[in-house]
C-alpha cells in the first residue's frame, strides 16, 4: 500500500512503544529552533530522542512528515483566545500580530508555512478563525479568499524578511552605519531616483511600527472591499 500524500491523512500507529508522534514533534521543533531546516535530519532527530533512526519510521513516513508535524505544533502556539466579539479589524490585527510573534520565536516557520499543505488541526483551526471573521464582515467567494491570502502572505513575508535581517545583522552599531551609508548613497543619486532619495526611510529599524503600518494598509484595502460589497 502506498503511503498517504500527507501525514494528516494517516492515523496514529496502533502500537504504543516508548516513542510517539508527540515526542518526535517536540524534539523536531527544538532541533529546528537550534539548527534550522538544514540542520534537521532523521539521524539527528533520532539522536536527540536517544533512539535508532529506523524506529522513527514506525510513526512517520519521512522527514517531510516530521516537518508537517513541527509546523502544525508551532502554529498551535498562536493564541486564539479573546477574539470573539471584537470588531473584525481589531480581531484580525490581534490575531495576526500574535502570528508574527510566534513566527519570530520560530524563524523557520514562515518559510515552511508558505511551502507546505497546512492541514493539521492547529492550522485549520486558525484558518477557520480568519475566514470566519472576514466572512462575517461581509466577504464571500474569491474576494474572501483573496483577502485571507493578502493577510497571510503579508505576515509571512514580512516576518521571514525580518528574521533573516535580524539573524544577519546582530551588531546594532554596524547596522546603524550600514543604514547611514545607504541613505547617503541614495541622496547622491537623487537626480536619478528622486522619490527613493526623498521618501525611503532607510534609517528606520522599528520593525514593530513598520509591521503595524503595513498591516493597517492591507486592512484598509479589505475594508474598502467590504464597504463596496
Amino acid at each position: 500500500m502506498s503511503r498517504p500524500a500527507a501525514i494528516w491523512f494517516a492515523g496514529e500507529p496502533d502500537r504504543k512503544p516508548r516513542l510517539s508522534r508527540e515526542r518526535i514533534t517536540t524534539a523536531a521543533v527544538a532541533l529546528l529552533d537550534a539548527e534550522g531546516v538544514q540542520g534537521l535530519s532523521m539521524r539527528r532527530l533520532a539522536a536527540r530522542l536517544s533512539a535508532g533512526t529506523m524506529s522513527l519510521y514506525e510513526y512517520v513516513g519521512s522527514k517531510e512528515d516530521v516537518l508537517d508535524l513541527a509546523v502544525d505544533a508551532a502554529i498551535g502556539e498562536i493564541d486564539i483566545g479573546a477574539i470573539d466579539g471584537l470588531p473584525w479589524r481589531e480581531a484580525l490585527h490581534c490575531q495576526l500580530t500574535r502570528s508574527r510573534d510566534v513566527m519570530r520565536r520560530h524563524p523557520w516557520l514562515p518559510v515552511l508555512m508558505a511551502t507546505r499543505p497546512l492541514l493539521g488541526p492547529h492550522a485549520l483551526e486558525r484558518s477557520e478563525l480568519v475566514y470566519s471573521v472576514l466572512h462575517q464582515a461581509g466577504l464571500v467567494g474569491p474576494r474572501l479568499s483573496a483577502a485571507v491570502s493578502a493577510l497571510t502572505y503579508y505576515v509571512q513575508g514580512y516576518t521571514a524578511a525580518e528574521n533573516v535581517w535580524r539573524t544577519s545583522r546582530r551588531d546594532p552599531a554596524a547596522e546603524a552605519e550600514l543604514r547611514r551609508q545607504t541613505q547617503q548613497y541614495l541622496h547622491r543619486r537623487k537626480e536619478l531616483h528622486p522619490t527613493l532619495a526623498q521618501h525611503t526611510d532607510v534609517g528606520n529599524n522599528d520593525f514593530d511600527a513598520s509591521f503595524r503600518i503595513g498591516l493597517e494598509t492591507v486592512l484598509d484595502g479589505i475594508e474598502t472591499q467590504i464597504s463596496t460589497g
